[in-house]
Order: structure tokens, then C-alpha cells, then sequence
């Protein structure tokens, strides 16, 4: 199944956005792209080939943003009981879903709970 464009093209930015901030690199375990920094993954971007339906898993533990990310439609706590930990899992491909501007941010704040103090300092001096 084709994957709609605009849902893509959201994708696309969070991913390059994420693969953006101080220190993050991209792996592929189990098949999927994650963005890391210090080892540790601060979003799971999952696959863009169609096999899944495109979506974002960030770790937001402001509770507002959380609410707000868990109010989208089809957004749900992740799973393998990281939903119990902030992670939330926000779909792209259904009506409605957030603007990349806002996935942006929430990206920034699953980084910012994920990577070290020196590396947030560089991404506040920038």
C-alpha cells in the first residue's frame, strides 16, 4: 500500500530534525529506523516502505505535552509496556494528524529527556 504523501512528507522532516540534533545517529534495530543519542534511543521513527503505517514514538514526560500527544487521533501509549514510562505512539496517516512542526517539538523534548546535560547546552546555544 502506498504510503499518502503528506504523511511522508511529516516523516521525512521529524526524521531529518531528529538525525539534527547534537550527537543523534540513526540504527535499524529490528528492522526499523531510531534516532539515538548516547546510545540511547529518543525516538523510533519506524519504517517508511510501507509495511507499517507511519507514525513517531517520543518519550514526553511534560504532562501537557504527553495529554496533548495522547489526545491525537489514533495515538496511543507505546508498547512493550514503554507507555507506562511517557512513550507515546502518534500515527501520521490518519485525519487530523499533528502538524510536523509539532512532532518537531515533541522530538526535541523525548531528546531532552534522553540526552546528556552537554548536549542539550549545545542544542540550547544554537
Amino acid at each position: 500500500m502506498a504510503v499518502p504523501r503528506n504523511a511522508l512528507k511529516k516523516w521525512e522532516k521529524v526524521r531529518e530534525f531528529a538525525l539534527g540534533l547534537p550527537g543523534a545517529v540513526e540504527e535499524f534495530p529490528w528492522g526499523e529506523s531510531v534516532a539515538k543519542v548516547n546510545k540511547k534511543v529518543f525516538v523510533f521513527l519506524g519504517t517508511d516502505d510501507g509495511s507499517y503505517p507511519l507514525g513517531v514514538t517520543v518519550k514526553l514526560t511534560d504532562q501537557t505535552a504527553h495529554a496533548h500527544a495522547l489526545a491525537c487521533p489514533g495515538a496511543e501509549p507505546a508498547g512493550y509496556g514503554l507507555g507506562r514510562s511517557g512513550w507515546v505512539s502518534v500515527p501520521l496517516e490518519v485525519r487530523g494528524a499533528p502538524a510536523a512542526e509539532l512532532l518537531c517539538d515533541w522530538v526535541e523534548e523525548s531528546y531532552r529527556t534522553i540526552a546528556p546535560k552537554r548536549l542539550t547546552a549545545e542544542l540550547d546555544g544554537r
